[in-house]
């Protein structure tokens, strides 16, 4: 599932969540996790924009299995590696993929009519259509049995992978990829012998992988995903070898911390009541009111308009107020989020206040205060209905002030206000019902219909919920309208009884005849073409050539609605039917639905599998791998099942980042932070290291405690660095060792060879520019202040490790450092066995000792 612009907005908010990912450096992860359609994306179709591109299939497949070992060689890990491809969606996202298909058909087909418009001479070979990557298809089959092979070839060959369970959820597998692997996440984590420090590492592109990683409340959970830049030129072709991207690691472990600091005025509002697992569940709730898969955004409310903030300040304002919390484990608290939406509703108003003072102004120009007519008649009769009621008491005012009963310039004045007050409600309801006229075609907006679209969205949100923490609750249920109500008019919800139907998912064919567009009918079964084409299909007007699309208040295209019928599942099978039986043997191999397997090494296998594709992927002489079947419900968990709550004093994890280490005070302000190749427009969580209780750091203390020594730098994605010089700017202390020495004299038997110098003027200038460079960093990047710089540590960083001979034949594995020596400030600097500080609203989570050995 996509949140549009959410990726970006929270990195900006919170720039210290993603490092760079170095291999020397990065956590040890047991699990590893690969949410595979951004991959199969990425590797068949890299740049869209390049009409005249062309791959063949065996390349599509070489590059996939390359992509995947790459990125097990970077987080090797230790347990297992689970590998999900998209299957049958529910039928809620089915909306969002029909559109996305219906799109990038006909944006392929404009650009192909540009391209010969100009007289471009395009390649004879078909292009590549991306919509084959959906279930069900011959490319996807085909996909299938050669990550099969891939699998069975690095398990028999690979000494890294005969040490992990391989795990492999096809397309066949209902469920979207990454739902697949919470499937599995949540079933382990219900385990008798679960280990609860399991530390997972889960790639994919979309953003809303952070929402998912928060739902378990795991503590070791980080993200890896390629590099994002925005801003670039739209045709910039994308870099498709592994090795050439950069990759980082986002770590919900910060993403923890950032939103308790985000929430932490509630502390003092709710005491002992906060509860930041609570905390963060609501804000996962509130994450989805800005729009998603499932559902669309509500009117108005952008990320890029600051939707989040709002959400966030209306939530501190509204749940001390209301006894307990929105989201429990899953389940809507309807009486609670009734009363966060009522606060929240204040927004419509607001934002209708600016279009009122328009509106005057219009009035005042035109005559006419209504855009829509038929809109305009209804509120008209509304308006005069009112007006003879004002008459009425009118009248009955006139008759007590001729009989000396009132009248004075203050009741003129409080009438002049009702009547202001009287012409922005009507407005206001005129201004939500053109919406639903307009938007929504429908001739009145009566009360029931209201109602319904209430009920709908928050039937919407309870689904997502669900989905999210337990899995599928229907996997029919859907949202039925291209628009959500506002927030005003969604009220009345706490006594609704939300009830859902499980049903089945589709088989593969129905899910593509109900995605795909006729520009792509060649991915389904001849026996069903005609369906999408012929005059005479009773489904036809489910896949029009042409459509509309309604930017809705958006900026990007591909943000657009798209304006397509949705599918009515009766009458698309129904329309099937009389075709099923019409399908090959090898079609109907396609359309079914199989369990995932799970892969491991076993010795006293020795056979020969056999490749599909022998002149590329030769047979597998001797293929030593077990396969076991997992029935297709062996994940499901109780709904009672509640993800695990950590003891927080068990925060830090060798290798995973944490606030805590250095203790500092923490505010919100428009910084200009840079996190994506320019300035940020949104506010930053800034960090403000505070000074040592001890005062201003004595230089030649300082190094007695550090030089000759490894620390870790680069707070808070922290960095093993030896030191070989201390510095204040005046007095330099030096290491003084032969040339190629790169000694860590941490035995206090054993102090470093030290040298001391006086700086000369050059180098006292070279010190201040050094201290320069590092505040700017820290403030432009990271979002920290680190105040004044009284002394600089001069270290090399952690580059590898080698294994050395030594005496009487020993092999040790040795740390090996970068010969390039950086400055580092000394208050941003994080010592062996150092005691967590943390800020002024954490408790001292354990120190770091070392990192990945």
């Amino acid at each position: 599932m996509g949140v549009p612009k959410f990726y970006r907005w929270i990195s900006e908010r919170y720039p210290c969540l993603s490092e760079v990912v170095k291999e020397h450096q990065i956590p040890e992860f047991d699990n590893l996790y690969l949410d595979m359609n951004g991959i199969i994306h990425q590797c068949s179709h890299p740049n869209d924009e390049d009409v005249h591109f062309r791959i063949s299939e065996e390349k599509i497949f070489a590059d996939i299995f390359h992509y995947l070992e790459v990125l097990f060689r970077i987080i090797k890990p230790r347990k297992v590696f689970f590998m999900a491809v998209d299957g049958v969606a529910p039928r809620a996202k089915m909306n969002q993929q029909r559109g996305r298909r219906f799109r990038s058909a006909k944006e392929a087909e404009d650009k192909i009519k540009k391209a010969v418009d100009k007289g471009e001479v395009l390649p004879t070979e078909a292009r590549f259509d991306s919509n084959c990557i959906t279930p069900g298809t011959d490319f996807m089959a085909r996909l299938q049995e050669q990550l099969k092979y891939f699998v069975y070839n690095k398990v028999s060959s690979d000494r890294l992978w005969q040490n992990v369970n391989v795990y492999l959820s096809g397309h066949e597998t209902p469920g979207e990829g990454e739902h697949k692997i919470m499937e599995f996440i949540r079933s382990e984590n219900t385990k008798p012998d679960h280990n609860p420090n399991t530390r997972h590492c889960l790639y994919g592109l979309d953003a809303d992988l952070i929402i998912l990683g928060l739902t378990s409340h795991e503590p070791n959970f980080s993200l890896l995903r390629e590099e994002v830049r925005f801003g670039g030129k739209k045709n910039q072709k994308r870099i498709t070898a592994p090795e050439e991207t950069t990759f980082h690691l986002l770590h919900l472990s910060l993403m923890r911390e950032y939103i308790d600091y985000e929430f932490s005025e509630l502390r003092d509002k709710i005491g002992s009541h906060y509860d930041l697992e609570r905390i963060i569940d609501d804000w996962i709730l509130m994450g989805f009111l800005v729009g998603n898969d499932f559902i669309p955004h509500l009117p108005h409310l952008h990320i890029s308009h600051d939707a989040l903030p709002l959400l966030y300040k209306t939530y501190i304002r509204a749940l001390p107020t209301l006894g307990g919390y929105l989201n429990e484990n899953g389940h809507l608290n309807l009486s609670n989020f009734e009363k966060y939406m009522a606060k929240l509703a204040e927004f419509d108003r607001e934002h209708f206040s600016d279009i009122f003072v328009d509106l005057k102004w219009f009035e005042s120009k035109v005559g006419n205060k209504y855009l829509n007519e038929a809109a305009g008649q209804a509120a008209e009769k509304e308006a005069a209905s009112k007006e003879a009621k004002k008459n009425e008491d009118s009248t009955s005012s006139e008759r007590e002030i001729g009989e000396g009963k009132g009248g004075s310039d203050e009741d003129e004045e409080e009438e002049e206000e009702e009547e202001e007050e009287d012409m922005f409600e009507t407005e206001f309801r005129q201004y939500k019902r053109t919406y639903y006229m307009t938007k929504m075609g429908v001739d009145v907006v009566s009360d029931d219909f209201l109602a319904t679209q209430a009920k709908c969205y928050v039937e919407g949100i309870q689904w997502i919920l669900h989905y999210y923490y337990h899995g599928v609750q229907s996997w029919s249920w859907y949202y039925p309208y291209h628009y959500a109500p506002f927030l005003s008019d969604i009220k009345n919800i706490s006594e609704l009884k939300l009830t859902f139907d499980l049903e089945k998912p589709f088989m593969p064919f129905q899910q593509l005849l109900a995605v795909l567009p006729a520009a792509s009918m060649e991915l389904l079964p001849e026996s069903y073409r005609h369906l999408m084409t012929s005059e005479n299909s009773p489904i036809i007007e489910y896949y029009p050539v042409d459509f509309k699309t309604d930017l809705n208040g958006k900026q990007q295209e591909w943000e657009a609605v798209v304006l397509i019928p949705f599918i009515d599942e009766k009458r698309l099978l129904s329309a099937m039917d009389p075709f099923n039986n019409k399908m090959t043997k090898e079609e109907k191999g396609r359309n079914r639905h199989t369990e995932c397997a799970v892969y491991s090494y076993d010795s006293e296998n020795d056979f020969t599998y056999a490749s599909n594709l022998p002149l590329l992927f030769p047979d597998i002489i001797h293929c030593k791998v077990r396969k076991t079947d997992i029935s297709m419900d062996a994940w499901h968990v109780a709904l009672d099942h509640v993800s695990r709550r950590f003891d927080r004093s068990a925060l830090y994890f060798c290798g995973f980042p944490t606030l805590q280490h250095i203790k500092h005070k923490f505010f919100k302000k428009k910084s200009g932070v840079v996190v994506f190749q320019q300035s940020s427009r949104g506010e930053n969580m800034m960090l403000d290291i505070l000074p040592s209780p001890d005062g201003e750091p004595v230089c030649d203390h300082v190094a007695a405690q550090v030089l000759g020594k490894s620390v870790f730098v680069n707070w808070p994605h922290l960095e093993e660095a030896r030191i070989i010089a201390v510095s204040d700017g005046h007095v330099k202390f030096c290491l003084d060792e032969p040339p190629g020495v790169q000694r860590v004299y941490d035995r206090p038997t054993t102090p470093p060879p030290t040298k001391v110098t006086c700086l000369p003027d050059k180098e006292q200038k070279d010190w201040v520019k050094d201290v320069q460079g590092i505040t700017e960093f820290f403030m432009k990047r990271k979002g920290i202040m680190v105040n004044d710089t009284s002394v600089v540590l001069y270290g090399q960083l952690l580059s590898g490790r080698k294994y050395i001979p030594k005496a009487n034949g020993v092999v040790e594995l040795e740390k090996q450092w970068s010969k390039q020596v950086l400055p580092f400030a000394y208050q941003t600097i994080v010592k062996q066995g150092h005691e967590a500080a943390g800020s002024l609203h954490s408790n001292a989570p354990t120190a770091p000792s070392s990192l990945r050995e």
